[in-house]
């Protein structure tokens, strides 16, 4: 079974920089999708930026298009999210999940903590 687990959050300045990273897939590219999502206390969940199998294709929200960048290495079945020039607004619980096949996400990991303030 795929349990999924992020890292890399933490507490940091605006405008800094960090790298998440989201291990324990099987084999990453047998997923249909893989992506990562967020969400604050009382809010609801929001995708940030998805790699599906076909074509490849990418997604990124407006809210983070140009400052996040979603990637895979395949051969560590390792899914990475490199956040630049984070802000306050970015403050959330972020998770990395997974699809087999399209529709629902199937795998989803506990989730890392971001807080960016002053």
């Amino acid at each position: 079974q795929v349990k999924l687990v992020e890292s890399g959050g933490g507490l940091v300045q605006p405008g800094a920089s960090l790298l998440l990273s989201c291990a324990g897939f099987d084999e990453i590219s047998s997923m249909y999708m893989v992506g990562w999502f967020r969400q604050a206390p009382g809010k609801q969940r929001e995708r940030l930026s998805t790699i599906s199998q076909l074509g490849p294709t990418t997604f990124y929200a407006a809210s983070v298009k140009g400052r996040f960048t979603i990637s895979k290495d395949d051969a560590k079945n390792t899914l990475y999210l490199q956040m630049n020039n984070l802000k306050p607004e970015d403050t959330a619980a972020y998770y990395c999940a997974a699809a087999r096949g399209r529709g629902d996400f199937d795998y989803w990991g506990q989730g890392t903590q971001v807080t960016v303030s002053s």
